[in-house]
C-alpha cells in the first residue's frame, strides 16, 4: 500500500508541474503593468539581432542586441520605464536579468515584439 500511496503522490506532483508548464506556455499574459508604462512613454528596446529587427519591430524602437547590452548600459540611464522585448520573450527576459544586476529596477519584459506592438496599436 505505501508504494501505491508514493506513486499516486508523483502522480499528483508531475500533473502539478505540466498545468504549470502549459499555463506558462499557451496562458493568457498579464500585460497590465506593461500597458501602464508603454502609455507613458517608455523606453522600447528590441533585443533581437540587426537582422531581426530589420524585418519588422514596434514603431519607435531601437535595437540593442542581447550580446551588446552590458556594453550599452549609458544608453538605459535616465530613463524612466524600460520594456525589453525579442522574438520569444527568452532573450528580453534575460536582457531584463542584466539591466536589473547592473542597478536598472523599472524594467518590463514585454515578452514579444508582436505582443508590444499590439498594445501599442491599440492605444
Amino acid at each position: 500500500m505505501q508504494k501505491q500511496s508514493v506513486k499516486f503522490i508523483l502522480i499528483i506532483i508531475i500533473g502539478v508541474v505540466m498545468l504549470g508548464i502549459f499555463k506558462n506556455l499557451f496562458g493568457q499574459k498579464d500585460n497590465t503593468e506593461l500597458k501602464e508604462v508603454l502609455a507613458d512613454n517608455a523606453y522600447l528596446v528590441d533585443v533581437r539581432t540587426p537582422s531581426e529587427f530589420a524585418s519588422g519591430s514596434v514603431k519607435g524602437a531601437v535595437n540593442i542586441p542581447l550580446d551588446k547590452i552590458s556594453g550599452q548600459l549609458s544608453k538605459f540611464k535616465g530613463k524612466k520605464n524600460i520594456v525589453v522585448f525579442c522574438r520569444s520573450g527568452n532573450r528580453s527576459s534575460q536582457a531584463k536579468s542584466i539591466l536589473e544586476k547592473n542597478g536598472f529596477q523599472n524594467v518590463v519584459n514585454g515578452g514579444t515584439w508582436q505582443n508590444v506592438n499590439s498594445l501599442i496599436s491599440n492605444n
